[in-house]
Parts: C-alpha cells; structure tokens; sequence
C-alpha cells in the first residue's frame, strides 16, 4: 500500500511537470510567445468572465534572500480548463494553451492576476494546477513550482507530507471567498543564479 501512494504521489508530480517540459525542449518556453512589452503588475486569464468559480490570485515576488520584493519580474501563467484539459489554439503554426498571462511586478514585487479554478483531469491522475515561469530582467525564464489547491481531492495526505518534507507548503493555495470571487495569496521567492540554472 506504502508503495501504491509513493508510486501515486510520483505520477501526480510527474504528469504536472511533463507539459512544461514538453514545451522547453526546444528551448522557447511560453513566456516569451507575448507580443507586447506594457505589461501590468495586473492580468486576466481568457474567459475569466464566463466562469463559474472566479479566482483572485495577488502576492509578492521577492529576490532570493526572500525579504527584497523584486521589481520588474514577469510572472507567466497558464492553466487547464475547469474540465483538467488545455484549451490548445494555432496561431502561425505555433500552439498555445489559451488559457494564459502575463503580470510584472511593480516597485513593490506585487503581482495579481484574474482567473478561474482549474479542474483535475483524472485520466492522468492530474491535480488543479497553474503553471508558472518567471524572468527577472536580464536573465533567463525559469519554470516555478506549480500552484496547488488545498481543497483537491487529488491532493492527498501523503503528497502533502512530502511537500512538508521539501518544505514546499506555500504553493498551496487556500481559497477565501471576498466580493462574490474565490481569492488566493502566494508569495514566490526567486531562485539564486545557481539554482535557477539547475
């Protein structure tokens, strides 16, 4: 049974990095698919207003020594639908998961961005999930370790307590309801030059 949950607990952490992966393998992640250099430290997924569960994700980017918020960052997210699939679009034959964003940070290191909850796609033992990579100025996009959500069923005691072990709890989003909307808080510490090459 120990073996089962371990195996389990790999797939899960296993499957959410493989699209992310798939997309570096030649080198050109998704953030770098924008056309447009204004961005905001404030963004909306598409199709934020027609969904159902709303989501306000905000929070702070902070440098490595995890106290100095960091200017100037660009956040990129994507995310499945509320079904666990990507939405994928073609554009000048390139795809894309249409579900996506941009936010920099402001003086401050403060982010928001307007989206939806993700479902799980269950074929695939697949948790909700949003997908980031950020890029300081003058340096290369790394990917960060994806958002969670405390209320997934797939998210078991056990997948927790390795994260506990990995002291990586922060990633998972506990929800509040404000204003009719779902939100959410989570700070993300930069990695160190080493560790981002890693």
């Amino acid at each position: 049974m120990k073996n089962r949950m371990f195996l389990y607990c790999f797939i899960c952490f296993f499957s959410a990095n493989c699209i992310i992966s798939a997309q570096d393998s030649n080198n050109q992640l998704p953030l770098y698919d924008y056309t447009d250099l204004n961005f905001k430290n404030v963004d909306t997924i598409p199709d934020y207003e027609s969904k159902t569960n709303k989501l306000k994700v905000s929070g702070i980017i902070y440098k490595n020594d995890g106290v100095t918020p960091a200017k100037d960052v660009i956040l990129y997210v994507e995310q499945p639908d509320e079904n666990g699939d990507f939405d994928l679009r073609e554009t000048k034959e390139k795809r894309y998961v249409n579900h996506r964003g941009w936010i920099k940070t402001d003086a401050d290191g403060r982010y928001t961005f307007y989206t939806f909850v993700p479902g799980n796609d269950r074929r695939f033992n697949q948790m909700q999930q949003l997908f980031p990579i950020v890029k300081e100025p003058s340096k290369d996009a790394y990917v960060v370790e994806t958002f969670l959500f405390d209320e997934d069923p797939m998210l078991t005691k056990m997948c927790r307590k390795r994260m506990a072990k990995k002291g990586d709890l922060s990633r998972i989003l506990k929800l509040k309801k404000e204003n009719g909307i779902l939100v959410a808080q989570r700070n993300i510490i930069l990695k160190s030059d080493t560790e981002a090459t890693k």
